[in-house]
Formats: structure tokens, sequence, C-alpha cells
């Protein structure tokens, strides 16, 4: 899902790319946005699925709800769900394999053992948690008060949900970013079973490629630990500029 201008078409494309690049079956891209200008034509851009959602909420994470809705753009089966800061460093084509018709997803890396899921990269049986999306427009002041962020709200409603196992998804910060001061020498190191990397937050893939971690004007004191080098995965998996 695309919306607003945080993230422009480039990361669509690189996405498209690192999947070709990273599965054996056939593969369909379905792109949900609202601006679909530069976007590689074999991606499959849709309109952005219709949700009641309040106004506070619309432009932050509790929009991807609007993607348990059933019909979505005629599809069934299971779905592979990407953010688009990912980036994908190997074979994706165990994501379906692994315990088909079930909801799986990463354990999220700063909530573990409380059975929290981070929706970066989910697996979901289309219509089968239709309810996900219908309790939240018939109550969605009530759920937001409650569990105040979207993946909370998921991992607390599903009954059967899976981990992916822990070396598959890893998060640039929280996992691979070596501690100050390695990391003004020591780029990230990635594991070899690891297929995406998120980069949540801030740096970007692209901060990272350009060796610039972005530091608000008011707090240039954090400039002395947030450094952070290149590493050869990144470069080989992501590009600043996609081929149209």
């Amino acid at each position: 899902m695309k919306w607003g201008d945080r993230y422009d078409y480039n990361y669509v494309n690189n996405l498209y790319s690192s999947i070709k690049t990273h599965t054996k079956n056939k593969t369909k891209l379905i792109c949900f946005t609202d601006d679909d200008r530069n976007i590689v034509s074999d991606v499959i851009c849709k309109p952005l699925p219709k949700i009641k959602i309040p106004k506070e909420l619309s432009e932050t994470p509790w929009r991807k709800l609007s993607i348990w809705k059933y019909p979505l753009h005629e599809l069934n089966g299971d779905i592979l769900f990407l953010d688009l800061d990912l980036v994908i460093t190997n074979n994706l084509d165990k994501f379906f394999s692994y315990k088909p018709g079930t909801f799986c997803v990463i354990e999220n890396w700063t909530q573990k053992g409380k059975g929290i899921g981070n929706t970066s990269c989910f697996r979901f049986p289309v219509k089968k948690h239709k309810y996900i999306f219908e309790e939240f427009e018939k109550n969605s002041n009530l759920l937001w008060r409650k569990y105040h962020i979207e993946q909370v709200y998921i991992s607390k409603t599903i009954k059967e949900q899976n981990f992916w196992p822990q070396n598959w998804c890893k998060s640039f910060k929280h996992n691979l970013l070596p501690k100050w001061p390695i990391r003004l020498w020591k780029p990230a190191e990635l594991p070899n079973d690891t297929s995406i990397v998120a980069f949540t937050g801030k740096p970007d893939p692209e901060d990272v490629l350009n060796e610039k971690w972005p530091v608000p004007k008011n707090k240039f004191y954090k400039k002395i630990y947030k450094q952070v080098k290149r590493p050869d995965w990144l470069t080989k998996n992501w590009k600043i500029n996609s081929i149209h």
C-alpha cells in the first residue's frame, strides 16, 4: 500500500524488482495506491481499498486494516503483504509454503514474548479474518483507544497467529545495526537465511546507501551516534533510481 508522500514510486519499483529476483514461483505484485505515477507497468495498481476511518488515523498504519476486507480486488487464497520500507535479500517462496492457510507475521522485535506481531511483513488467507476489518469499521474509536497500534489489535484479535522463523525477517535498527561506536566503521551484517530487512522509521534504505542518518536541526547532538555505513548486501538489493 502506498499513500501520501512518505515513500515515492521508487520504493514500489524496487520492491517489484526484488520480488522478481528472489522468487521462483509465478508472482503478482498489487499496489493499492492513491498515486500510480511512474510505477512500472508490470505492477498491478489499484485504488486504495475504502475504509471508514477517523480522520486522525487516515494517514497512519491503521489504514492498512482495509487489506482485511472482503472482497478484495477478486483476490483469494494466501496473500503476502509487504511494507514499502523493506529490502528483500533472499528467496521469498518459503513465505508461501510455511504453514499455509494461516495468519503468519513477524514477532515484533521490541515486544518479544508478548505475542505481538509486526505487520511489516505478514501473510493472511483472504476472507477468513474479514472480521478484523468489519469490527474496526463498527468500533474504530473504541479499538483505537484500547489498542493504540493496529498490529496490537490484530495480534490480540486473531487466535491462530503464527510467527515467521526468527531469522527470516530482521530489523535493520534493532537486529543488524552495530552498536555505537562500532557502527562508525562497521556496516550491518546480514544472516545467511534472512530474506527481508525492515527499515522502520529512520534511516530509510536510501539514507543508508548515502551513509546519512537524518537528524532534526534542533537535535544536532544526535549526529554523534546516528552514524551508519553502507553494507554490500544493501547496495546489491536496493537501487536509488529504478528503471522505468
